[in-house]
């Protein structure tokens, strides 16, 4: 074959480095922080049903954003020097992405879509070119997934030329168009679909990269509490929204990372069809669990700016973000080890016990309630793994 890179950059298996994640992934990952700041503020700023889908279908172009890149990565080595500089590329792309999200729905939208569909599209081109030499079915494969990418493009480029009540629609059916060819495996006419399942991935670095970037998550969502908190007029109220903010954060990570982190490599690893399961448990499900840690971000900053003043907004603010990462961990527990997780469930029961109080309380005392919610939960995570002779994780 005439097409392709001529170097392989194909990530090593079974070598000492074949799992590990890189630095240059680590900075690409840096661009995101801001990302998600973006998405936070404007999830913040339009708490609407009509700003909810906006944020969601961002939220949805962030994540497939990034998570498509580590996949990449999963099959290419970023050490080699024609990958690192396009994972360095991808980051440039990305950051334009990010710049332009408080005006994705206005005089911006067009530098959204354009970066996104670059960064897309362009990863896609990429990988098929690196891979074409030296693993024809795999780049066959992601041909597939290119076909699927530049179908999605044509929407957001042309959405985002329409005004607002048609570019939405088109954007929204963009983002479902990309889910519907991950469940369905990219189908051609002619060409079959793609078989998933028989990928052949690094169950740790994926697993690892994902565990990175929910850490990230965290730490933008403490960064801008933070800042909102230093902004805000000193008081007991400021001092016990931010309070309940970090020690919410805490049970977050004490519950995604005391067990779960762990095992999704393990399981990954010992599957017949790593692929799928990989696809599951960190493409779809995690876009709850990072969803529900941007919510978080948005209910602190409800919490600092009006403790007292509820409204419905206001609930589904304060607790649409421990609702959304507990079904995301209960969902990555089922799908990782196939029984449901006793600890989150019992969280999600206890939310909707408080929510149904909250037109008596007010979101300060919802945001304190939400984060003992997730304190319980972390306990009985703990608890949990104990009784079951589990090791404890990182």
């Amino acid at each position: 074959m005439t097409f392709g890179l001529r170097r392989d950059v194909l990530r090593e298996h079974e070598s000492p480095r074949s799992d590990r994640v890189t630095y240059v992934e680590l900075f690409f990952d840096l661009v995101f922080v801001f990302a998600l700041t973006q998405l936070g503020s404007y999830l913040y700023e339009h708490q609407t049903p009509l700003g909810a889908l906006e944020g969601v279908t961002l939220l949805c172009a962030l994540w497939w954003a990034w998570v498509s890149t580590t996949w990449v990565t999963n099959w290419l080595d970023p050490v080699r020097l024609p990958v690192r500089i396009a994972v360095i590329v991808l980051a440039f792309i990305a950051f334009v992405m990010s710049v332009s999200i408080a005006e994705a729905y206005g005089d911006r939208a067009w530098a959204f879509a354009i970066a996104y569909v670059v960064l897309q599209v362009g990863r896609t081109a990429f990988l098929v070119w690196a891979i074409a030499r030296h693993d024809s079915a795999a780049a066959r494969d992601f041909a597939h997934v290119l076909a699927w990418a530049s179908a999605g493009a044509v929407l957001w480029i042309v959405g985002a030329l329409l005004p607002l009540p048609l570019q939405l629609p088109l954007w929204v059916v963009a983002v479902g168009l990309e889910l519907l060819g991950s469940v369905l495996g990219y189908p051609l006419p002619g060409r079959g679909r793609v078989s998933i399942s028989a990928w052949d991935v690094s169950g740790p670095h994926i697993a690892e990269r994902t565990a990175l970037f929910v850490l990230i998550a965290l730490g933008e969502g403490l960064l801008v509490t933070g800042f909102t908190f230093v902004d805000t007029e000193s008081s007991v109220d400021a001092v016990v929204a931010m309070s309940a903010a970090l020690v919410a954060a805490a049970a977050c990570w004490w519950i995604y990372f005391d067990h779960g982190e762990r095992i999704g490599s393990e399981v990954i690893e010992a599957s017949d069809s790593p692929g799928r399961l990989a696809r599951t448990a960190y493409t779809w499900v995690h876009l709850a669990i990072v969803g529900g840690i941007v919510m978080l971000g948005v209910g602190d900053k409800e919490l600092l700016g009006h403790p007292h003043e509820q409204s419905f907004p206001a609930v589904v603010t304060v607790l649409g973000g421990p609702l959304l990462f507990l079904i995301g961990t209960v969902l990555f527990r089922r799908v990782l080890e196939r029984r449901w997780a006793l600890a989150q469930l019992g969280g999600l029961l206890a939310l909707a016990v408080v929510a149904v109080f909250t037109p008596f309380i007010d979101p300060l005392t919802t945001g304190v309630l939400a984060a003992a919610v997730l304190v319980m939960t972390a306990v009985g995570e703990t608890v949990e793994r104990v009784r079951r002779g589990r090791p404890r994780g990182g």
